[in-house]
């Protein structure tokens, strides 16, 4: 068969009749032939928009500066250093972390802040929706009881996400929505915002990230590390690192390591100053971590430790570590939010990288090494959008966060934050008068 080119609303051959041939790369065999366009074919194309010549010599240099425009851009996107505090080391933290989770439901005052204080900023009125686990915390905010904002500039609801949540998504007079939650409830909030009014819409959502341990780590300092990111806030932390790597040589003195210092975690009453781990934050989510554990044994991944609730009342898990786990298994791929965590080997750095991309997350990740050079070419190889360096679920108010992939859409906190609610205006103004 042939092919040729469209020409206002007609087919026609090339001007020399030449053509090519299309070949499917899987049989080697040929698909069509096509006509090949020369520079005659290119001539009488420019003919098809009737624009005339003297405004289609302007359209030629406009289409000449802006590629140069945006050549010039090439070598000047740029990152930024931005100095941060010294971090509180660990032993020294207590029970206030000062730290930050990705739920909701868990730090409802700081997701709050990370929505409201940008949107403030800006000029925007505020309807927060609480998740509804967790109402109170919300409402008695110091937005809303503080006295100093004008009435109707934050308005703060509570209810259910399939009522007022999707009422929020579709409405025709919201311009912008931000949620912090699960990646299948953001997909419907997009798909809610696109039927509505074309919302913007930035989204934090799930993770599965990965904390690999090379040989030269300190591993007394990852150790503490490692457990702080998987065990923080139970577990129930968008960010947590849950899949944990470790290179071969120090694999089994890892383990062993960390078996002892996660049975170290004090798990209980939340309100005790030295209780690091309380209980998961429902009935619904206590059962659903409890049915990845069971599916962990069935798969055939060695429990290192846990694997069992503490205690006789509450929703209780104990810190539960998965060894000689397969990529393949549910607990290395889905997110379990919960106290949980699955550890495999690696042997090298390109392994590691590949793990560590092998899901359809990309929130974050951390790597734990002495050596700058390897930390670097990690860190540039790993797709997420915050990695840690010999540290994990270290935030700060003046860094972007948010995530690739199925973890997210934009940024939340510092500069980066402020993009999302406002909008671009160019005002372009003649003082001459004159069209040409």
């Amino acid at each position: 068969m042939s092919n040729v080119s469209l020409h206002q609303n007609e087919f026609v051959e090339g001007v020399e009749k030449k053509t090519f041939e299309v070949i499917n790369p899987s049989t080697e065999e040929v698909i069509c032939s096509v006509h090949e366009a020369t520079e005659k074919d290119v001539d009488i194309a420019s003919l098809d928009n009737g624009k005339s010549i003297t405004l289609a010599r302007g359209d030629v240099g406009a289409v000449v500066g802006c590629l140069r425009y945006y050549g010039g851009w090439a070598d000047k996107i740029e990152g930024k250093t931005i100095d941060q505090p010294r971090h509180v080391p660990l032993h020294e933290a207590g029970a206030d972390w000062r730290l930050r989770s990705d739920h909701p439901v868990e730090l409802p005052l700081l997701m709050l802040a990370w929505k409201v204080g940008p949107a403030l900023a800006t000029g925007n009125t505020v309807v927060l929706k609480t998740a509804e686990q967790t109402p109170s915390p919300v409402s008695c905010s110091p937005a809303h009881q503080g006295g100093r904002l004008p009435p109707g500039v934050v308005n703060i609801i509570s209810g259910f996400g399939k009522v007022a949540g999707a009422a929020i998504s579709s409405h025709m007079d919201i311009d912008k929505v931000a949620f912090t939650g699960s990646t299948a409830v953001g997909r419907t909030i997009m798909k809610a915002a696109a039927a509505s009014n074309l919302k913007r819409v930035t989204l934090e959502l799930g993770g599965k990230s990965p904390n690999i341990v090379f040989n030269d780590a300190d591993i007394e300092e990852a150790i503490s590390w490692v457990n702080f990111g998987i065990y923080y806030n139970h577990g129930q932390c968008c960010c947590a690192g849950s899949r944990i790597y470790v290179q071969e040589g120090i694999y089994d003195k890892f383990v062993a390591a960390f078996k002892a210092r996660a049975e170290n975690n004090k798990v209980g009453d939340p309100f005790h100053p030295e209780t690091f781990q309380g209980p998961q934050v429902s009935q619904l989510q206590y059962d659903r971590i409890m049915g990845y554990i069971q599916s962990g044994k069935e798969d055939g991944a060695t429990v290192v430790t846990g694997g069992e609730r503490h205690g006789e009342q509450g929703y209780f898990i104990k810190p539960t570590i998965f060894a000689d786990v397969s990529h393949d298994m549910k607990i290395m791929k889905e997110e379990i939010f919960g106290p949980v965590c699955a550890i495999a080997k690696f042997s090298t750095e390109e392994e590691a990288i590949r793990l560590g991309n092998d899901t359809e997350y990309g929130l974050a990740a951390s790597v734990h090494t002495k050596d700058l050079n390897t930390a670097i070419r990690v860190s540039n190889g790993l797709r997420a959008g915050t990695v840690w360096v010999n540290c994990h679920n270290m935030l700060s108010h003046q860094l972007p966060f948010g995530g690739y992939k199925s973890s997210g859409i934009g940024r939340e906190l510092g500069e980066a934050a402020l993009a999302n609610y406002t909008e671009s205006k160019s005002v372009a103004i003649n003082m001459q008068g004159k069209l040409f």
